[in-house]
């Protein structure tokens, strides 16, 4: 285990159980329909290769970039577009794939973006959601765990951009992200 982590969430074994479960429920809702996977970078990347690999559905591949979070555990409150879909959306079914579910501001704003594209249909796959957090709404068609509220990372989640490689999802030690900015460069 990494030495900035308090303890492991979700092991490697449990998160590619539940995502090939998650891919064969996708799999039978759209059978032989095509689907545009969007990913939610970049924290959703890892779930997005390993998810999309087991849909026996055709799969369309295409990226959203927002940023809501900067280098904090909390989000700003402000959702940014990054970076937009390349793919014209429209008449297509579309299955946004995130990794957590927490406030749900982002994925309320994703949400309404997307459908003003005029999808045929815009579903969401989220790998975590944290229900304790939610401000805003948003209807998720697969989830694959709920959590507590703790701060995590690992398989794609980050902290400053740090610990996106990790196999399991673990929850980082409060004093790793609780350093004053001249103290962390002194770690790093």
């Amino acid at each position: 285990m990494h030495p900035d982590i308090q303890q492991v969430v979700l092991s490697e074994e449990s998160l590619q159980r539940r995502i090939g479960e998650m891919a064969a429920e996708i799999s039978q809702a759209y059978g032989q329909e095509e689907v545009v996977a969007v990913c939610v970078m970049k924290g959703a990347i890892f779930f997005m290769t390993d998810l999309v690999r087991r849909l026996s559905s055709p799969v369309v591949l295409d990226f959203i970039t927002v940023s809501s979070y900067g280098a904090s555990t909390v989000s700003s409150g402000h959702v940014q577009l990054v970076k937009d879909v390349d793919t014209d959306l429209k008449g297509k079914h579309v299955l946004l794939v995130e990794d957590i579910l927490d406030s749900g501001r982002t994925l309320s704003y994703l949400v309404k973006h997307i459908s003003a594209m005029q999808p045929a249909s815009v579903k969401v796959a989220t790998l975590l959601d944290k229900p304790e957090r939610r401000e805003y709404e948003v209807a998720v068609d697969y989830a694959g765990f709920v959590i507590p509220d703790v701060f995590v990372v690992g398989y794609g989640l980050d902290y400053d951009q740090r610990y996106r490689e990790l196999p399991f999802i673990g929850e980082l030690k409060p004093e790793v992200y609780t350093k004053a900015p001249s103290e962390q460069a002194l770690v790093s």
